[in-house]
C-alpha cells in the first residue's frame, strides 16, 4: 500500500516550521489559508489565480470590513502559500484587490512620570521584564524570547536576535539593572539545575541549530531569561520543558498596573517602546540612532515619533483665552 498523501494544510505547518516562524504566525497563516480555500468551495489553490485571490482580499475589506493590518496578514498568508508550497511567486502578478482603508495614527505615548507611576504597580515577578520593554525600547516577544546568553554584561549590551525585521541588533544594557539582571541570571541557572535533577532541563531551540548542537537545549545560556512557573507541552512537538512566559500573562498585569496607577490613557505593552522612541527623541538622540535601537528597516517608521514630539509641543502653546486672563 502506498503513502498515505500530505494534507495541504500540514504541508503549509512543515514549510512554516522549516523557516522557524512563530507558532503564532502558524496558526494565522493556517487559519488564512484554510479560509482562502473555504470562499472557493474547498477548490484547491493551485486552480486558483489572480482573480480568485483579488476577490477574496476583497471580501475581506468590504464584507468582513477587517484592519489594513488583518488584510495584510492574510496576503501574507496567501504569498506564502504560493511562494513556498505551489512554488508560484504570485508577488509578479499585481494583486489589485480593493484595499481595506489605512489610518495613520500618532502612537500613544506616557510622559516619565506616568512611566514611573505603572512600574511602581507591576508585580514583582513582571518588574523586571516591563522595565527592560521600557529601558530598551523592546517589543514584548522581544523581551519575552531573551535568552540567558543574550546578556552581554561585560559590554554592558543586550543581543536581539531575529526581531520582527529580521535584523539582529544590540541595544545597551541599562546600568539600573544590571544588578537584578545577574540576580535574574542566577535565579533561572538554579531553577534550570533543579529542572534537570526532576527529569526536564530541555528549552526550546530553533530547528537548524537544535540540529547542530544537539545538546544545546539542555545548556543554562538557552534558557529563557523570563521563564514560566511551570513546565508546559510544547503545541508542536508536544515535548514537556520550560517555555517563557505567556505574552497575555504580561500583558494583563500591564493593563492592571494602569489601572492601578489612575491612568486613563490606552496602556498597552508597546505603550513603553513608544515612549522610550520619544524620550530619546527629546533628551537628544538623533533620529537614525534610535532607528537602529527600534530596529526598523526603513526610519520613515522611526519618522512618527518626530510627529508624537510635534504634538507634545503644541501643548505648551499658550492659548489666546489664556492670554486674555
Amino acid at each position: 500500500m502506498g503513502e498515505k498523501k500530505k494534507k495541504l494544510l500540514d504541508i503549509v505547518r512543515e514549510k512554516i516550521r522549516l523557516k522557524h516562524y512563530s507558532y503564532s504566525t502558524e496558526r494565522t497563516y493556517v487559519h488564512w489559508i484554510k479560509h482562502y480555500i473555504l470562499f472557493h468551495n474547498k477548490t484547491h489553490p493551485i486552480k486558483l489565480e489572480k482573480v480568485h485571490i483579488e476577490q477574496f482580499l476583497t471580501k475581506l475589506a468590504v464584507k468582513e470590513k477587517v484592519s489594513p493590518t488583518t488584510q495584510n496578514q492574510a496576503f501574507s498568508a496567501l504569498l506564502f502559500l504560493y511562494r513556498e508550497v505551489l512554488g508560484i511567486d504570485i508577488s509578479k502578478w499585481d494583486i489589485q484587490a480593493l484595499r481595506a482603508q489605512e489610518r495613520k495614527r500618532i502612537p500613544v505615548v506616557l510622559i516619565k512620570e506616568e512611566v514611573r507611576k505603572i512600574l511602581l504597580h507591576i508585580p514583582s515577578e513582571y518588574s523586571l521584564i516591563t522595565h527592560l520593554m521600557y529601558g530598551c525600547g523592546l517589543r514584548m516577544n522581544e523581551a519575552l524570547n531573551l535568552r540567558v546568553k543574550d546578556i552581554d554584561f561585560g559590554f554592558d549590551k543586550i543581543y536581539i536576535w531575529d526581531s520582527k525585521s529580521l535584523k539582529d541588533r544590540t541595544v545597551p544594557l541599562p546600568q539600573s539593572l544590571k544588578t537584578k539582571l545577574l540576580e535574574q541570571v542566577e535565579k533561572v541557572t538554579q531553577l534550570h539545575q533543579e529542572d534537570l535533577k526532576a527529569g526536564y532541563g530541555r528549552v526550546f531551540i530553533p530547528y537548524a541549530l537544535s540540529k547542530k548542537y544537539p545538546n544545546a537545549k539542555y545548556e543554562t545560556k538557552w534558557q529563557y531569561l523570563f521563564p514560566m512557573k511551570n513546565i508546559s507541552t510544547d503545541p508542536r512537538s508536544k515535548e514537556r520543558r520550560r517555555h517563557h512566559l505567556h505574552p497575555q500573562t504580561v500583558g494583563r498585569n500591564i493593563k492592571e498596573a494602569a489601572k492601578k496607577a489612575n491612568l486613563n490613557k490606552r496602556v498597552t505593552s508597546h505603550i513603553f517602546r513608544h515612549s522610550y522612541a520619544t524620550h530619546l527623541l527629546q533628551s537628544g538622540i538623533d533620529l537614525r540612532s534610535i532607528q537602529e535601537l527600534l530596529g526598523h528597516k526603513s526610519v520613515e517608521t522611526t519618522m512618527v515619533y518626530t510627529h508624537v514630539v510635534a504634538e507634545m509641543n503644541k501643548a505648551k502653546v499658550m492659548s489666546p483665552l489664556d492670554m486674555m486672563a
